[in-house]
């Protein structure tokens, strides 16, 4: 990877494009709503429709998974919320305005970390509260709150080449916490490591967000994750991506991967998921006969 690609993907997710929110739109009360959202991809030899009419609110607090088919467009609604695409149709909607660019509200976890190679991880954490131009002294008290929130204080003056992978993902997370965003939007962040490491963090990250009250939108392919983590799991449809249901999960935290009422839950949410993507792959095949 360039630097150029490092540095833009680090701007993206401290959000450094930040601009003035758009103009205000009726609310009805949600901190983010999506509203009849579709999204057109438009090449010279295709259309291709990602996600059709989606609508869907999230309350502040709230933790909300995405699970759905590969292809079904979850990082494009992602995208969306983040200010990083637009609708073809319909409309997202921030704390009532509607989004239109990336903002520090609104804080972007890779699922690669998108950290400087060339920074230690306490000047990845700070990278951006300085470009926000916060003082100093400000940026060193909240870089080592979530620093030690995020059990890094033994490895701050680390570059990135020294740390693990779960480390990594550690560094990534204390970044975006640092400038104290009103919502998450994660990406698959621990889908690349290993399962031990990724159990640690799932009950790590499930005190974090319960501790701040952070609210967070989290793509994922696990579903027992999603299960974990979630207060409520979104259920897509393969492409193009529709909302086919919603699952609470009433489960009290925290929660462990080999608990009976998980493993329940995840089975109904895969019994949701496998449904569609039997058909579609039946219907793939029959186009190919």
């Amino acid at each position: 990877m360039t630097s150029e690609t490092y540095e833009q993907r680090a701007r993206i997710a401290s959000n450094a494009n930040f601009k003035a929110p758009a103009e205000k739109v009726p609310s009805s009360g949600e901190l983010m709503a999506l509203r009849g959202v579709s999204r057109h991809f438009q090449t010279r030899r295709h259309n291709t429709l990602a996600v059709d009419n989606i609508s869907l609110s999230v309350n502040e607090g709230e933790f909300v998974c995405i699970v759905g088919p590969s292809g079904c467009g979850k990082s494009t609604l992602l995208n969306i919320v983040a200010g990083l695409d637009h609708p073809t149709g319909g409309q997202a909607v921030f704390d009532g305005r509607r989004i239109e660019k990336p903002g520090r509200e609104r804080i972007v976890v890779f699922q690669e970390p998108a950290l400087y190679p060339w920074l230690n991880v306490r000047a990845n954490v700070e990278l951006g509260l300085k470009i926000a131009s916060i003082r100093r002294s400000e940026r060193k008290t909240l870089a080592d709150r979530y620093i030690s929130l995020v059990n890094l204080r033994r490895f701050e003056k680390a570059y990135v080449h020294e740390l693990s992978g779960g480390m990594k993902q550690r560094a990534q997370l204390a970044r975006a916490l640092a400038v104290e965003p009103r919502m998450l939007l994660m990406d698959e962040p621990f889908a690349a490591l290993d399962a031990q490491t990724r159990d640690v963090l799932q009950q790590e990250f499930q005190e974090i967000t319960t501790r701040l009250r952070t609210t967070v939108i989290f793509v994922t392919h696990n579903v027992r994750e999603a299960v974990i983590l979630a207060d409520r799991v979104v259920v897509m449809t393969p492409a193009p991506g529709r909302l086919k249901t919603e699952i609470a999960i009433p489960l009290p935290r925290p929660r462990g991967p080999d608990s009976h009422a998980v493993v329940d839950l995840a089975a109904r949410v895969r019994a949701e998921l496998q449904h569609d993507i039997y058909a579609a792959q039946a219907a793939e095949d029959s186009y190919a006969i």
